[in-house]
């Protein structure tokens, strides 16, 4: 298998001087910019999901996709609240001690997939290090309130470490979702910068053990350039995300949400991106997806149609809403 080691030809950001004011960093180059189109699915998703009390992380993180992903009445549903128990440094959601749990969430969520007629939904959560299962359960109920508002509905999680909890995981996994996703975010060496209570081998083993639970669900991961990695580093993580058995891997472009968050060391550009798609194919990945505005679940219904065996008997087109 050959493989190319990218030199890094991108557009490099200058960061603020030790005891020196701010210095303007360059603007964001054209592969960057977003329009912002706010139509009438985006309206209606937007008024569906406030009449039922939810949440979502394309607000919470701020994602740049969330005008293009909400017109095609996608999205991706953020469970168990909106208080992070964690701070990681690249993100935008909000830190602090979360109270309570919402029991009836999982038949909110499940009526809202169901009014949007999904054919393929997304569940993502913030840490909830201050349960004793993470959240789990809470993911479980979702999973199955999906299951029986929409059977046809393919479903994706994207879940936190549950802090290696053993048990935490098996009852995700055993709630048999079509798509366990865990990000490791970055690779092996920056890990303690960018997500300080998380690690790299916590994660390999949260997608690793998913298979050992259920050998047949399909895994997934992602990461983000701009944190500071070198092009071999990434290479080498995403050898190490083949090696735990992962089937789709996602790379994007970080950007920083607010000037506390991790500076932008860099904004790869879309052959750098190609090129990681090459490599992972040649790795044997059933799908990469790597642009510049790839995130977690951007396109996520696509990939999970190019995984023919996970879908359900009759379902032609996943992420598509139905015409029935």
């Amino acid at each position: 298998m050959s493989q190319t080691i990218i030199p890094v030809s991108s557009v490099r950001l200058r960061q603020r001087a030790p005891g020196a004011a701010t210095v303007p960093i360059e603007s964001k180059p054209d592969w960057l910019k977003v329009k912002a189109v706010t139509g009438p699915n985006y309206q209606d998703l937007k008024t569906l999901k406030a009449g039922l009390g939810l949440h979502t992380i394309c607000e919470e993180a701020r994602c740049p996709n969330i005008y293009e992903c909400w017109e095609n009445r996608t999205a991706t549903f953020l469970i168990l609240g909106r208080i992070c128990t964690r701070a990681c440094r690249f993100c935008a959601v909000e830190t602090g001690r979360p109270t309570g749990l919402d029991t009836e969430e999982p038949g909110r969520v499940a009526d809202a997939v169901r009014q949007l007629r999904l054919r393929h939904v997304v569940i993502t959560s913030v840490a909830r290090d201050d349960l004793p299962d993470g959240g789990a359960g809470i993911f479980a109920e979702t999973i199955r309130a999906i299951r029986a508002a929409v059977p046809d509905c393919t479903i994706e999680v994207l879940i936190p470490d549950l802090q290696g909890g053993d048990d935490a995981l098996r009852t995700v996994v055993e709630a048999r979702p079509d798509i366990l996703n865990h990000n490791i975010e970055t690779v092996e060496r920056l890990q303690r910068v960018v997500r300080v209570k998380a690690t790299y081998d916590r994660s390999m083993w949260v997608l690793r053990q998913s298979k050992v639970f259920d050998p047949s669900i399909r895994t997934k991961s992602g990461m983000m350039l701009g944190c500071g990695e070198r092009p071999e580093e990434v290479i080498v993580a995403m050898r190490d995300l083949k090696a735990n058995g992962v089937d789709v891997v996602t790379l994007g472009q970080y950007l920083r949400p607010s000037l506390m968050h991790l500076p932008v060391d860099r904004f790869a550009p879309p052959e750098e991106f190609a090129e990681y798609k090459r490599i992972g194919l040649e790795m044997g990945f059933s799908h990469v997806e790597s642009a510049p505005m790839v995130r977690s679940s951007y396109h996520a219904h696509a990939q999970a149609d190019r995984v023919p065996t996970m879908l359900p008997e009759g379902v032609i087109v996943a992420g598509e809403t139905a015409t029935a």
